[in-house]
């Protein structure tokens, strides 16, 4: 959706993780990794499709763990259903989708593209996390704190001893 000056809102965090690319992107494409990191703190995440390659779909349902919880879900009282289309997947470089919230409140409708950017640097990987044309129901301090806590869980996911 656009802003009120017309312009389609564009929101982005950034971390160094202390794992390779490789490692960052598995994270990614691997259904059970993802679910293991995905989901925010207090909600869990289910997968009801996953295709991992260009042009494939995936659909997600993350659902609030306990019945008190401060935002609503954007599908239902207690869940945020996501359908999300791979446009772009560049190992170890690029992910790159397209999501759409399923919500009968027209605050979250739209597409959103969603970029996972993985650079190389010195002790890991730097790791943006860009989305453009994000829904003017989502609050811009709310999705600030999504991305970096998305962050914080794949960092420590990823950098986790085996």
């Amino acid at each position: 959706m656009k802003s009120a000056s017309g312009e389609k809102r564009i929101d982005t965090a950034s971390r160094v993780i202390k794992a390779p690319p490789p490692v960052i992107y598995q994270a990614w494409t691997d259904p059970q990794a993802l679910m293991t990191w995905l989901p925010p703190k207090g909600m869990r995440g289910h997968l009801e499709a996953f295709d991992p390659r260009e042009g494939g779909l995936y659909r997600m349902a993350l659902t609030y763990q306990e019945a008190d919880h401060a935002a609503p879900g954007k599908s239902s009282e207690h869940t945020d259903v996501i359908r999300g289309k791979f446009l772009q997947l560049v190992p170890d470089e690029r992910i790159v989708q397209l999501v759409e919230f399923e919500s009968k409140d027209p605050a979250f409708a739209g597409t959103m593209t969603m970029t996972w950017a993985l650079r190389h640097v010195p002790g890991g990987t730097e790791v943006i996390f860009r989305c453009e044309n994000v829904p003017p129901g989502i609050r811009q301090e709310d999705h600030d704190e999504g991305l970096r806590a998305s962050l914080e869980n794949l960092a420590a996911f990823t950098e986790r001893e085996d």
